[in-house]
């Protein structure tokens, strides 16, 4: 998402009359791209605006949270939203892969995540505007197309007016498994995939979709985020773990073969070491082919930010090492 909202800036800059500079030295205006998913990228960009500042015109962009506008804005000349860029048609810097966003923001209010507070809540793109952003991508010679959402599976349009190969559709409503459908079925030799899920929203309608698209890569990116209930509780992802491991059998029964990979939160506050073992259970017992193991870390203004940080860094590294090191024995 952050590498797609890049290209968009871009191609906006570009609109306005500037040329990319070869680096950051030789730059008069500097874009910031900031992410708040983790307290260290923020402090990254801390670090960039405070070398740049007053030296060179800077402009912050992204996800950032109000506590950082408030400390920032004295500092940079300008604050973009991301609801200021995102119809934009971007600056593609891959030659292969396009990314396309059908929808921005957040409903579901994870109590780590600041993505409801920077992004704002859920906008979905009208489904018209998208398929015809990928019919045209095809043309260029894009070989995959990859959806992308904070949370495709609420993917909601409304009243959209699609032109088909064989008819005029008028439907009051799609949602993501029918638009990942029309998408499969438009011509033309290409890959499809999609980011990211969330398990409490993987429905029966969509794994039945995914086997009728033949385009559709078999892989999927499905966030677990602890092996312990207590633990996603506190979390707020509204799903248990015998839930989540019914999940993943249907899927697999359904497409045989298919990749997984998860995204996983130690130390989130209050984890026990033995609730962290149900972690490495879980891991053990799916057997996903890839995981993102995060340290967790405090964001303001999230709910989780209540909760006393109590586990010891050290500790947090450890646990990431062991995490790390079982699921993703094959990727180093």
């Amino acid at each position: 998402m952050n590498e797609s909202d890049s290209g968009k800036i871009a191609a906006l800059l570009q609109k306005q009359g500037h040329k990319q500079a070869k680096n950051e030295a030789d730059a008069n205006l500097i874009v910031l791209n900031c992410c708040s998913v983790r307290q260290t990228a923020v402090h990254r960009v801390y670090d960039k605006i405070n070398k740049y500042t007053g030296k060179k015109k800077l402009i912050l962009a992204g996800c950032v949270l109000e506590k950082d506008k408030n400390v920032l804005k004295e500092k940079v000349n300008e604050i973009w939203h991301p609801d200021e860029y995102f119809e934009c048609t971007p600056f593609y810097k891959n030659k292969n892969i396009a990314y396309v966003p059908i929808m921005t923001g957040c409903n579901n209010f994870c109590s780590y995540c600041a993505v409801p507070y920077t992004r704002g809540r859920e906008k979905s793109r009208p489904a018209n505007k998208i398929i015809n952003e990928v019919k045209s991508l095809l043309k260029k010679g894009y070989k995959e197309i990859m959806l992308l959402g904070q949370n495709v599976n609420s993917y909601l349009s409304q009243n959209s007016k699609l032109k088909t190969q064989s008819q005029n559709l008028k439907l009051k409503t799609i949602n993501f498994p029918k638009l990942l459908k029309l998408i499969n079925d438009i011509p033309g030799n290409f890959k499809l995939s999609f980011l990211t899920s969330h398990p409490k929203d993987m429905s029966d309608e969509l794994i039945a979709t995914m086997t009728k698209c033949e385009k559709l890569i078999k892989e999927i990116h499905l966030p677990v985020q602890s092996g312990d209930n207590a633990i996603l509780r506190k979390m707020n992802r509204h799903y248990t773990i015998a839930n989540y491991k019914n999940l993943i059998k249907k899927i697999r029964k359904a497409i045989p073969g298919i990749k997984i990979s998860t995204d996983i939160i130690v130390g989130f506050p209050g984890e026990t070491k033995k609730q962290f073992q149900n972690s490495v259970k879980l891991a053990k017992e799916i057997n996903f082919d890839k995981a993102y193991v995060a340290k967790y870390s405090s964001r303001p203004g999230t709910a989780a930010a209540k909760l006393k940080d109590d586990i010891p860094q050290e500790e947090k590294k450890r646990r990431w090492r062991i995490l790390d090191t079982l699921i993703n024995k094959f990727q180093h």
